[in-house]
């Protein structure tokens, strides 16, 4: 897998794309992470890439042309299963989304800033916009970085036990279930006696039931009708 950032402040990837889950996938050549400054393809001398609103109003906009350009280029040299605009007013990243995007082969993620990006790179450019929640960042970088990780950690070979991501939260649109390590007993705090059982199928049922559960009593949405019963 390969994902392309367009983004205009670069730095920000540098403590993200070179630890934990991404580094080990990259280590591996499992995926790889390109980051692309957008001042690169700035229209002129000054590095310009943001212009004030036509018709007025507070705040910048990214222009398109060197959004564009910078879209054109990658495109030139390979193609996209899908380029995605990281924007408040995307679809609400889920797990079904992140799982659906680690079947892409090549990926661009286009972060937006200030005001967001000239519509007309909405209307033509891009294939798909995602927000990871309704709320607004200054940049689309730490949602860029969201998006990467929920993906790249789903690659076949990225983590050590591949059947851990299959009992993450939400796989099952459940959330998970509690989790205990050693000591069995501590202060008097005891783990629930079938964890220590050794008894796999009660266990496997311990925790499908507490899952439901724990999902009625944090994320009754997650169930729609079956939180009300």
């Amino acid at each position: 897998m390969r994902i392309d950032i367009i983004t205009c402040l670069p730095e920000m990837f540098k403590g993200t794309v070179d630890q934990s889950i991404l580094k080990r996938a990259e280590d591996k050549g499992l995926a790889q992470i390109h980051i692309h400054n957008l001042r690169d393809y700035a229209v002129n001398k000054h590095n310009q890439i943001d212009d004030y609103a036509f018709g007025g109003g507070a705040g910048m906009v990214l222009m398109i042309e060197p959004i564009d350009k910078c879209i054109s280029k990658l495109k030139a040299e390979r193609s996209y299963d899908d380029i995605i605009y990281m924007s408040p007013d995307g679809e609400l990243l889920s797990q079904g989304i992140s799982n659906e995007l680690s079947l892409h082969q090549n990926m661009i993620l286009l972060c937006g800033h200030y005001k967001g990006v000239d519509e007309r790179v909405r209307e033509h450019l891009v294939t798909r916009e995602i927000s990871i929640g309704n709320y607004v960042l200054t940049g689309g970088e730490l949602a860029a970085a969201v998006v990467a990780d929920s993906i790249i950690r789903l690659l076949p070979g990225v983590m050590n036990d591949e059947t851990s991501a299959l009992t993450d939260s939400f796989q099952d649109n459940l959330v998970a279930p509690p989790v205990y390590t050693r000591p069995a007993d501590y202060k008097g705090w005891a783990v629930p006696e079938v964890l220590t059982s050794g008894h796999e199928a009660k266990i496997n049922d311990w925790r499908f039931d507490q899952a439901v559960k724990r999902t009625r009593q944090k994320r009754p949405d997650l169930l729609g009708d079956e939180s009300n019963n």
